[in-house]
């Protein structure tokens, strides 16, 4: 139980500083749009396909490693909860298009790079 918990832990903190370190940096460039979750969700969703996608060809991983990455590193860099809140704000102010949109972005977004992420683990076991 102590180094599940442990991967968890260091997981969750190396993800929450990336998540940061994302908003952090696009805050600076993107000052109208919450950027740097987007990126941080479409990130993790590529990181998950690959890591979904490399535990069916390698079964035998050691289970530590998907707490550390998949329930900590992705649970923390990824943030549903933030998405949502920005998106009802949207909708409170009467911008649905906005609310659509950044929804749309999220939503397919990270469904079309978990698919990616999946297919790149795919090709590269089909390259070698």
């Amino acid at each position: 139980m102590p180094v599940n918990l442990s991967a968890v832990v260091m997981g969750a903190a190396l993800g929450a500083l990336l998540r940061w370190a994302l908003s952090h940096w696009f805050a600076h460039t993107f000052s109208w749009f919450a950027f740097g979750m987007l990126a941080a969700n479409w990130i993790g969703a590529y990181i998950i396909g690959i890591i979904a996608a490399l535990s069916e060809l390698f079964p035998s991983i050691d289970p530590h490693w998907r707490l550390l990455l998949i329930t900590g590193f992705l649970g923390s860099l990824t943030t549903f909860s933030g998405f949502s809140l920005e998106v009802v704000n949207m909708l409170n102010s009467q911008r649905w298009g906005a609310a659509i949109a950044v929804s749309s972005l999220h939503l397919f977004g990270s469904l079309i790079l978990t698919a990616l992420g999946m297919m790149t683990v795919h090709l590269f076991r089909n390259l070698f």
